[in-house]
């Protein structure tokens, strides 16, 4: 049986299907020997090299970790500014790369998923999958039920309508900061921030508290990891399905 190529190439951890994608049009993909193009599929018995390398065909095993992201680090592995990545801190790997579940800009803090299945990303970031990530945010200035119904209902940014699924007030606050929980069903660039900049209030902290069934671990410390367990794994690629379908692993 023939699968594509650049699935194939991202569940051996080489980077996410849109990457691969970009690889093999860059043309640094070869099949059998010959560049490969878009659409390509390949069988067991294919024979795949990147970038002069041959990709094994065995079976591999995966690794998946939970990481708690400080602010001040960036989720891409270089940086024109020379910021600080997170991929600085996570276990060096052979024949295999990290790749982040998603995103979280600089400024934001909070729990970020890796995995070494490209796949697996893939599906989990896909909004068919349904994951659903929550946020605690401190918010500047008065926040009043109708900016609260808003944010809700929907609101017009430049990419689209935007909206939180729930927003929840802390218990805990003083009169200059208030803070919120909030959750999104998908994740766009600094969404959160933008969804609240929409009704003139200002963020002057955000953390990712959870993402789908997954919540940080009290002792992983910001800047800290842990590789999750099989348990772990098996909720992974569980949540990685749409909710309408199964999975056994």
């Amino acid at each position: 049986m023939s699968e594509k190529l650049q699935k194939i190439l991202a569940a051996h951890g080489l980077g996410s299907r849109r990457v691969m994608e970009q690889w093999i049009s860059d043309g640094r993909i070869r099949v059998n020997g010959s560049i490969a193009t878009l659409g390509d599929r390949v069988s067991e018995t294919d024979q795949i090299q990147a970038d002069g390398r041959l990709i094994g065909r065995k079976k591999i095993r995966h690794r998946h970790l939970l990481y708690n992201k400080p602010a001040g680090e960036i989720c891409s592995r270089d940086d024109p500014e020379g910021r600080p990545s997170v991929f600085r801190r996570l276990p060096k790997l052979k024949n295999q790369r990290w790749i982040s579940i998603g995103r979280l800009d600089f400024n934001t803090g909070g729990l970020l998923l890796f995995t070494t299945d490209g796949t697996l990303a893939n599906r989990l970031m896909h909004p068919s999958a349904g994951v659903d990530r929550e946020y605690a945010v401190r918010v500047l200035g008065h926040v009043s039920e109708n900016n609260l119904e808003n944010m809700r209902t929907g609101v017009l940014l430049e990419d689209g309508m935007a909206r939180f699924t729930d927003i929840r007030k802390s218990r805990d606050e003083d009169s200059a900061n208030q803070w919120y929980y909030v959750v999104l069903m998908e994740g766009k660039n600094r969404e959160v921030r933008r969804i609240w900049e929409s009704q003139g209030l200002r963020i002057s902290r955000l953390k990712r508290v959870r993402f789908g069934s997954f919540f940080i671990p009290s002792m992983v410390k910001s800047g800290k990891f842990v590789e999750l367990k099989n348990r772990e794994i098996k909720e992974l690629y569980r949540m990685s399905q749409p909710p309408d379908q199964e999975i056994n692993r």
